[in-house]
């Protein structure tokens, strides 16, 4: 895997080509509009990384330490929230 250019939520913006049910894009348009489509979808894609880059954060953490309660897991993500709302930034995928 190569070594990212921009971290999570930074650089330029990049068209791509998204498939999502009819449902789904009328649910979005209806809360945001047309306008904040694509700001909606980018949101909800750096949320969704910064939960799997925790994730896999728990589980090297876990295989080197052994299992953690859920309210370790629970405590974790709020500091890792925490510390990124802070900072406004993400770490690098990967």
């Amino acid at each position: 895997m190569t070594e990212p250019t921009h971290r999570i939520g930074e650089g330029p913006a990049t068209r791509v080509s998204l498939s999502l049910p009819a449902g789904t894009t009328e649910a979005i348009r209806a809360r945001v509009g047309n306008r904040e489509f694509s700001g909606f979808i980018a949101s909800a894609v750096e949320r969704e990384l910064r939960g799997l880059i925790l994730d896999e954060y728990l589980t090297d953490y876990e295989s080197r330490n052994g299992p953690i309660s859920e309210q370790a897991r629970l405590d974790a993500r709020q500091v890792f929230d925490d510390v990124f709302a802070e900072e406004g930034t993400w770490p690098a995928a990967g």
